[in-house]
């Protein structure tokens, strides 16, 4: 069902004959942020469509899904956005016949920039088959929790290497860890306020009791690879701590101890446990 797409920070989804490009966290106009402090670098939104449209056309894909931060600022959307963002979603409405956009964090007012043929979604996902999308910065719908596999974005993940001379190196990574969905559905229900009726389950009860046991979350690279990231292996309480991680990442649902982490070239690097203790 779901390909990574080495060496890009992207996915293919196979359903029902459409092929599906996923990517996450364009963060289009971030250079605003940077000039506010006084750099001035020119707009790499070019850069970043060019890198999108090869990958759209290397898999020959029809439809894309971004999942989440669309833009870089959060409320509202500063000029250079106003400009790079409908040529940006024009330019990919030629390449494929359906671009559909889960609300991330930095998402807000975000309708106006977007021509009227991309699809807004709920930053609560989508399903694509048996596969669930959300951007991770709020829980999932509880639609999504009859999947066997979950991909999110929001958390920009990276891993930081440091050689004898003292040299930093910063990767993007892969994360792939193990969900305990009886227990996420559990949360979920809860932060839900789902509660059982006498002789009766209301509907969203229903959604909830899948019956799936365990299921696998992937958390997808920034796509823009200008951005930062969060290190995986330095600091304390790991990628489960912050508000930056997402409620389901603070959960005790997902295994992060023993999460596989991969560089963009597949390259295995071993478990987030291992990854903090070389750091």
């Amino acid at each position: 069902m779901i390909t990574l797409l080495a060496p890009y920070p992207a996915a293919l989804v196979r359903s029902q004959g459409s092929r599906t490009i996923v990517v996450a966290d364009l963060h289009i106009g971030w250079e605003v942020a940077l000039s506010q402090e006084g750099i001035h670098v020119p707009s790499q939104t070019p850069k970043l469509l060019k890198k999108l449209v090869d990958v759209v056309s290397r898999y020959k894909a029809d439809r894309l899904l971004i999942l989440g931060d669309v833009k870089h600022t959060v409320a509202s959307a500063e000029t250079l956005e106003w400009r790079d963002i409908p040529d940006f979603f024009t330019a990919l409405g030629r390449r494929v016949n359906e671009t559909l956009v889960v609300r991330g964090n930095h998402d807000g007012n975000i309708e106006p920039l977007l021509p009227e043929s991309v699809k807004i979604l709920p930053s609560t996902g989508v399903a694509i088959g048996s596969v669930g999308f959300f951007h991770g910065h709020r829980w999932p719908s509880p639609a999504l929790l009859s999947c066997r596999t979950l991909v999110m974005g929001h958390v920009h993940p990276v891993v930081v290497f440091r050689d004898p001379a003292g040299f930093r190196v910063t990767r993007q990574v892969w994360v792939k860890a193990d969900c305990n969905a009886e227990l996420l559905g559990k949360v979920v229900r809860h932060k839900y306020r789902v509660k059982e009726k006498k002789g009766r389950v209301n509907s969203l009860q229903d959604h909830l009791e899948t019956g799936v046991k365990s299921c696998k979350l992937f958390i997808v690279p920034s796509f823009n690879d200008f951005l930062g990231g969060r290190p995986l292996n330095e600091g304390r309480g790991g990628l489960g701590s912050g508000r930056i991680a997402g409620p389901v990442l603070r959960s005790e649902a997902v295994d992060l101890k023993n999460a596989e982490t991969y560089l963009l070239d597949g390259t295995y690097l071993g478990t987030l446990e291992q990854l903090r203790t070389l750091g």
